[in-house]
């Protein structure tokens, strides 16, 4: 299993490093430490993170960020959503599964969680894959509600490449030709967790008619999902970073609802498409309320500074802008 997790890595053109592998290092401390509040008394929300790909909810740098968090909001519960609580499997389910069965997993976790459950409302931090799976989790459950999600280099509008193998990697290269030529095929879709965010603009008809989950939370089809609509409304803030240099998620503009045609070397953004237009999702809606953020982070993909979570947690997840109340 390993080793297939490995060359579906590469195929993909996403590295097999955990997302997290470049956030600063510092000392684990024990949860038992960070919660140093009860959360019923703390006036910060419980925080939710959910990791990228190859990364597991034990890792380090994970735990690294909640310390950073309860540092930056001393007293924050820190929940760290996981597919397994074996870490190994943890980390598999971030490249083989069918999404729309982790995301309603999640939905029953967060629900049925002994203090998440009990929250007024949680605030939400997603990383690359991670931030369009919790917007799923908006989109498709909200209970708990999230009052504040962010996301860093996550692909909102899906990938649009998958990379080249290695010149002489002859297994990686053969399964790059499998799954250029299956990619709308029922097995990949349903098992390979990248391609099911996969989005050709030069095959949207594809797309649409074959896609697991990425056309139907950004409700490209037809038939709309009003419900996904009202739940990412209730939002009382969406913030979505980009990073600059980000070579990993192609196209990096993704990570702002951005589409781009390869031909031309054109970025159509946001405010320019249809889904926002027409309102597909409630994004105007939230950017007419002044809800909605684009943000740069400087760097390659997931290259996270202490300062800029720190900056991001007292920013978004303060006392001072979280109500106990979620519209």
């Amino acid at each position: 299993m390993k080793r297939t997790v490995e060359l579906f890595a590469g195929v993909l053109g996403l590295s097999t490093f955990t997302s997290t592998s470049l956030l600063p290092q510092r000392p684990f401390v024990p949860a038992a430490t960070l919660q140093s509040t009860s959360p019923e008394r703390s006036p910060f929300l419980p925080l939710v993170v959910w990791h990228g790909l190859g990364d597991n909810y034990k890792a380090d740098g994970l735990r690294s960020i909640g310390s950073i968090a309860n540092i930056s909001n001393p007293g924050t519960y820190t929940y760290f959503i996981r597919l397994d609580d074996d870490p190994a499997s943890d980390r598999t389910a971030t490249f083989l599964g069918n999404l729309t069965e982790q995301v309603s997993k999640v939905c029953t976790d967060l629900a049925s969680h002994p203090i998440l459950s009990k929250a007024p409302a949680i605030n939400a931090l997603g990383f690359s894959q991670g931030g369009q799976f919790l917007r799923a989790y908006v989109e498709r459950c909200n209970k708990p509600p999230v009052h504040t999600l962010v996301t860093f280099g996550s692909q909102h509008n899906g990938i649009s490449e998958f990379q080249n193998c290695g010149a002489n990697d002859w297994i990686c290269q053969s399964w790059e030709g499998y799954l250029k030529r299956n990619t709308w095929s029922q097995f990949v879709q349903r098992q390979l967790v990248p391609a099911q965010y996969y989005r050709d603009p030069e095959d949207l008809e594809g797309y649409l008619e074959n896609s697991n989950f990425l056309a139907d939370i950004n409700n490209e089809r037809d038939t709309k999902n009003a419900t996904y609509m009202e739940n990412l409304k209730t939002l009382q803030r969406f913030v979505m970073y980009m990073f600059s240099e980000d070579q990993t998620v192609v196209p990096k503009e993704s990570a702002w609802f951005a589409d781009y045609n390869e031909t031309s070397d054109e970025v159509t953004w946001l405010q320019d498409r249809k889904i926002y237009r027409e309102d597909w999702l409630g994004l105007k809606w939230l950017d007419e309320k002044e809800r909605l953020e684009f943000k740069v982070a400087e760097g390659k993909h997931m290259q996270l500074s202490e300062e800029l979570l720190s900056d991001t947690f007292k920013q978004y997840f303060g006392a001072d802008t979280n109500s106990n109340e979620v519209e």
